[in-house]
């Protein structure tokens, strides 16, 4: 498990990142979610090592996250920095062999993560003459070519369409399925929702909220109730505690405490058939625009971890 303790960082008098602590398991997509400038980049560069956090920790399965550690880490940055003029199946080869991969395995493997990405027909092509979608697809072979141990992943899904990011989230799954630590973050949030398991959420570089998928939407489920019946369902309005969202003919979309909805569910059965009753559970995007609503974020944390 990798774990991050209490980090924060600051640049001059501005904190970026305040006394963020979560959690990624062995074989869990977590998704790191946040408005630009809430803490991702900064926080995941604390992680990597690639910036010192003004105090706090980062232990994989209990242990300080050290060099040896760091050497078996993947990571995905949002910017590019693969060499535009060398072909792609060559540099993703050279990345694998700085891991200490010998070169007939780092060719194959090289290979074979451009055979499921899509692109093993344009092995020999330089960098700079892909398309920014195939670009992007080869950074994520970059991040995977040497099998990391965890891997950390800014933005894999900018710039795919939705065939690409259906390969790429096959490509990860598969990593996490063998017991990889997987943190990425996405603003594409349909995506996240789809993907993830476990769910952080940051915002003004302070961790909103951090769980499993299901265990946030039930959080934040609130009050609402879904009711579909055999017959017009307008009589919902005059029950006493309800606040009807949508109405359309036979269903209705409505909040009201736990009582109120028992109420509605017992008139609703008196009236006739009733065809579903049911909590509305909110998507993950909705409860993002929930935390975040009161935070609002600058651009401050990506433009000054970037200088």
């Amino acid at each position: 498990m990798l774990s991050v303790h209490n980090l924060t960082k600051n640049f001059g008098s501005r904190r970026v990142v305040d006394d963020v602590s979560f959690e990624v398991g062995r074989g869990r997509l977590t998704g790191f979610v946040g408005g630009n400038g809430a803490g991702k980049t900064t926080t995941m560069r604390m992680i990597l090592g690639v910036l010192q956090p003004d105090s706090g920790t980062v232990t994989l399965d209990g242990e300080p996250v050290g060099e040896s550690a760091l050497h078996t880490f993947g990571y995905m940055p949002e910017e590019r920095g693969l060499y535009p003029k060398m072909e792609i199946g060559e540099q993703l080869a050279y990345l694998a062999r700085l891991h200490g991969i010998d070169k007939t395995t780092a060719i194959q493997r090289a290979d074979d993560l451009l055979e499921r990405l899509g692109l093993i027909e344009r092995r020999r092509d330089k960098l700079e003459a892909l398309s920014l979608g195939n670009q992007q697809r080869v950074q994520v072979a970059a991040a995977l070519v040497h099998d990391p141990g965890v891997l950390i992943m800014d933005e894999p899904f900018s710039g795919l369409d939705p065939l690409a990011v259906d390969e790429v989230v096959a490509v990860i799954a598969e990593h996490a399925a063998r017991g990889v630590p997987v943190l990425f973050s996405s603003h594409q949030l349909e995506v996240v929702e789809r993907l993830c398991d476990d769910l952080v959420i940051i915002a003004n570089g302070e961790v909103r909220a951090a769980g499993s998928r299901e265990e946030l939407r039930e959080q934040y489920s609130g009050n609402r109730w879904s009711l579909e019946t055999g017959s017009d369902v307008g009589w919902v309005r005059d029950i006493r505690g309800v606040t009807v969202e949508e109405l359309a003919g036979t269903s209705v979309l409505f909040d009201g405490e736990a009582a109120v909805a028992d109420a509605v569910l017992r008139a609703a059965v008196e009236r006739g058939t009733v065809t579903s009753f049911r909590p509305v559970r909110p998507t993950l995007g909705e409860i993002f625009r929930d935390i975040v609503v009161d935070a609002p974020t600058t651009e401050h944390d990506e433009k000054v971890a970037a200088a």
